[in-house]
This record gives C-alpha cells, structure tokens and sequence, in this order.
C-alpha cells in the first residue's frame, strides 16, 4: 500500500514541476500587488485609512453582488460583528456544523453565547439543513416568535453554515428552516469566495455573511476579512464599531459605544485589490487542477476525489480526498504522501472535543464522526499561479 501512495505523491509532485516539498496551498502574485502596495508607502496611506479600503470594499460588493462589503482585519472579527450586528447577545445559542475551523465557534463565544453543534452532509461536507429540522423539532419550541431550546430554556438566536472548503451548503431548504422557525442566517463564507449556489455567490443568502482572504485563501490581503450584506442599515453599523465606534470629526475623539478597532489597513488591502483583480484566473486554475486530480485518483481503490454538489459552483479552495477506511487508515496516508514532500492534512477536529467547547449542546453527529477519520487535503495551489493568460 506505501508504494501506491508514493507513486501518487511522485504524480502529484509532477504537476508541480517536481518540487521537494508541495505546499498545501500557498499565495499567488502575479498581478499588480508590489504597484498597488508601493503606493501606499511611497503615499504614505499604510494604516486603516486611505483609497484602497473603500476600493476593495466595493470590488468585493460587486464581485459576490451584494450591496455592501465592510473590510476587517480578519475573518473572525469579521464573523463576530456580523453576529453582533444580526442580533445575537449573551446567552443565546447559535446552530452551527461541528466540523468547521474553531473560529466559527469562537466569534459566538466573543458575544457570550454558546454555539450549539449540529450535524454534516456527506454530499456538500457543510451543515445539513434535513438533519437540523429534524433536532429542531426534538429540542426547540417556539415562544413569542422566538425559537427556545427545552432543554436550557435558552433562546436560539441563529444558524452559521461554513461552505466547507469553497463546496456550498444547500441552501434553500436552510433558508426555509430560518424563516419558519425564527433563525438569523449568518454565513460563514470564509472558505467560499468564487463560489456559487444555483448561480447566486455565496454569502448573499444571509442577512450577513463573512470571507476571509488569509495567506493561504484563494486570494488573500495577508491577513484580513469582510462582511457581505444587502441591508445598508447594517453595513453602516457593522462599519461604525469595526472603527472603534468613533464618530466623524475634523479633530475630536468622541466614541458613542464600545467599539472594535477591526478596520482592515489600507495596504492590505492594496494587495487585495490586486488579488481580486486576477481571481477569475485563479477560479479557471483551480478548476483545471481538479481536473487533473479526478484523473489522478479515478483508478484508485479506496480514494475519492470530493465534488462540487449539483446545486452548486465551487471554488475548490482546498482540494479534499474521501478515504474508505476499510482500504486504509486516514494517518497512514498522511504519513505516506508527507514523508514523501506533499503536505496532505486531515480536517479539523470536531468543536464538540475540544476543551473550550466541550459542555456546549449537541445533536447527533454521526456523519461528522464518520467524515473526521475519512477527509485529507491535498495541494491546492494552481499549478503555474493561476494567471489570467
């Protein structure tokens, strides 16, 4: 079985000019980052005020089509005040997949409230919207228009999908969920920019959503994230306490409440205006490089390549592997395609383990259990770059 997996990390390699060591997913500038960047410091505009900030903001806004983009520092602040600004305080619970990045979990616990977690489709990787009515109907009742969980007596505020890995949650039927039984959607697009459900970008289905353009995302400012919304009321606000809540003067300093200093600087996102410059290639590369990945792995026994759904257009962010456990154990094929230069990962631990969260409500996780020992990402970067020529 090693020498099956070597000769698939050598194939792999091969696409990547045969390097010593693949990353797993590294940036890409081959557009007019370093012009971009040098403005900012030859202009001196380096911090949270200058041009670029309200210019990526509003690429951002017409690339995803929604109204307003207001840029942070990075996507857990940005998913923190998208729930503060959906309504979400001390004490409530928010539905969330189990099988998602911490910070997920961690921007509701900054408000005090509890995340709650839920189960995941083997189909999108994301939340199961059929599995959540069903718990719904076991442990909420709805009081006064609002959905209450009969076991704490706590309000149920919200419900936080994470496209998982740039593959879409099925929506429809999750957006039938909020609207019947009293649940904010936030999404948690931090993963998913570049991709689609039923044609319509990921993100706008919510009355807020989030993106996170870290070092290793399709496109990144370095570190920094954004909040997507169509209410203009909300974007106004989301802006005002992410810049400290302080109100516009020529020289005073007056704050009107508890503020965030969350403002992306100007010259991050100089390089995210750059970035989005070129993103249709990166999406064009990625996609290509999934090609090559389905081909690679068709023939092999034991190993899927994981798929966008039908519903929907993916980013493939990060390119993912099903294992079948009864043809090998997930940490020899880590073990292997590392050992062999090729940074392979499995997904996250499941939040409901780790120790902030392990007295946090839950429903059954079956299928999370199942994915946990199944899933491994492999190289994701577009061979090349994943330039527009």
């Amino acid at each position: 079985m090693s020498s099956q997996w070597q000769h698939i990390a050598r194939d792999i390699k091969s696409l990547y000019d045969n390097k010593d060591f693949v990353p797993l997913h590294e940036p890409t500038f081959g557009g007019k980052e370093l012009q971009y960047v040098a403005d900012c410091i030859q202009t001196g505009w380096v911090s949270s005020v200058g041009k670029y900030v309200n210019e990526f903001e509003q690429r951002l806004a017409d690339f995803t089509g929604v109204k307003r983009a207001v840029a942070t520092v990075n996507g857990t602040a940005a998913l923190h005040i998208a729930l503060k600004v959906a309504g979400v305080q001390a004490n409530d619970e928010v539905f969330m997949p189990a099988l998602t990045f911490i910070a997920t979990a961690n921007a509701v616990s900054y408000l005090l409230a509890f995340p709650h977690f839920v189960d995941v489709s083997e189909h999108t990787l994301g939340l199961d919207p059929y599995k959540l009515e069903k718990y719904i109907q076991e442990i909420g009742i709805v009081d006064n228009g609002q959905l209450m969980n009969k076991h704490t007596g706590r309000i149920i505020r919200a419900v936080v999908p994470m496209h998982t890995f740039g593959h879409s949650v099925d929506l429809d039927p999750l957006i039938d969920i909020c609207q019947r039984y009293h649940l904010v959607l936030v999404e948690d697009a931090a993963e998913s920019l570049g991709s689609y459900y039923k044609g319509k970008h990921t993100g706008g289905f919510g009355l807020v959503g989030t993106l996170s353009f870290n070092g290793n995302k399709i496109i990144t400012t370095g570190g920094g994230g954004a909040i997507l919304t169509n209410n203009e009321k909300l974007a106004d606000y989301a802006k005002h306490i992410t810049t400290t809540a302080k109100n516009p003067h020529r020289w005073e300093f007056t704050h009107d409440e508890v503020g965030y200093n969350y403002r992306m600087p100007n010259i991050n996102a100089a390089l995210g205006c750059a970035q989005l410059e070129q993103i249709e290639g990166f999406q064009k590369s990625k996609r290509l490089l999934t090609r090559h990945y389905e081909k690679l792995f068709e023939g092999v026994e034991g190993a899927r390549l994981f798929t966008e759904p039908s519903f929907g257009t993916s980013n493939y962010w990060l390119q993912t592997l099903l294992i079948n456990e009864k043809c090998y154990h997930r940490d020899f094929v880590l073990e292997v395609l590392n050992s062999e230069g090729v940074m392979a990962r499995p997904i996250w631990t499941p939040l409901d383990e780790l120790q902030p969260y392990l007295h946090c409500p839950k429903a059954d996780l079956t299928v999370t259990r199942q994915l946990k020992g199944r899933i491994i990402n492999i190289p994701s970067t577009p061979p090349g770059g994943g330039s527009n020529e």
